[in-house]
């Protein structure tokens, strides 16, 4: 496995390998099992994998949150040498975004709400970094995992709308054992906080089955909510979209999606069904 801190020592190795069939996964690092299922399932798809290891600036609305996201690349390099990655790239900020910089992409649509409307300008510094890296990276494939399912809806529509040449895989959540939905941020749980967090998946499970039965939406909704609250999460939302705009939805249908974001101590947890 090559490992490059540099973009011209980058550029030369990504040029060593097939000019098409290479998948790519981009990542902030902290690795665990979600992102290797990742890992796994670009190296089914395509002769070459890319891992990109890279807290972007960009997507951060507040700038504690950045710096306290966990650097652990030593880590992160012994998890990638083990699946066999070909290339690993620690992109540096200046090689994303270089000196004069200044563009920026806005996507409208499925970026609008929810953590759109929460996090100002987070959807534009994810499309933008997916821009960036698209661009130097050159992928026939690259892999995103659905926990961030508003996230992959972004990407979807700037691949879509600006014609580029990718094909976007989506790979399921990987859960640990009691249905907490893996995350980087999940370390900054406190033990208690840890013991009640799979408790979201729990109601998301219930309040989904209810919805498939053709409950009524606002009622169930509302009630998961309060059962929430009266757990002590703090809720974001927890609302019932169409799984491609976004957009709330009043009947249930197989396009639909349950989506949440919920505050537990210090740590916002993001899920969906």
């Amino acid at each position: 496995m090559i490992i490059t801190h540099d973009l011209n020592e980058f550029l030369r190795e990504r040029g060593h390998l097939d000019m098409i069939d290479v998948s790519f996964v981009p990542t902030m690092g902290a690795l665990h099992e979600g992102h290797l299922a990742l890992v796994k399932k670009a190296k089914k798809i395509a002769k070459h994998c890319i891992v990109s290891v890279f807290v972007n600036p960009l997507q951060f609305d507040q700038k504690e949150d950045f710096l306290r996201y966990p650097k652990l690349e030593k880590e992160d390099v012994h998890l990638l040498e083990q699946n066999q990655v070909d290339i690993v790239w620690f992109p540096k900020v200046e090689d994303i975004y270089p000196r004069g910089f200044d563009t920026r992409i806005e996507i409208g649509g499925p970026a609008l709400q929810w953590e759109g409307a929460l996090r100002k300008g987070h959807f534009s510094g994810v499309a933008t970094v997916v821009y960036r890296l698209f661009s130097l990276v050159k992928p026939k494939f690259a892999c995103f995992g659905e926990k961030d399912w508003q996230q992959i809806q972004v990407i979807h529509r700037m691949v879509k709308d600006l014609l580029l040449p990718v094909t976007l895989v989506n790979v399921p959540i990987v859960r640990e054992k009691d249905g907490l939905a893996k995350s980087s941020r999940n370390r900054f749980l406190t033990s208690e906080e840890r013991s009640r967090a799979p408790f979201l998946y729990k109601i998301l499970q219930e309040a989904y089955l209810k919805l498939k039965s053709g409950g009524n939406i606002s009622l169930i909704l509302s009630n998961a909510i309060e059962a929430l609250e009266k757990k002590e999460f703090k809720v974001d939302y927890f609302c019932a979209v169409d799984g491609n705009s976004l957009q709330k939805i009043t009947k249930w249908n197989d396009n639909a999606r349950l989506i949440a974001a919920v505050k537990l101590g210090s740590v916002r947890l993001l899920d969906n069904i």
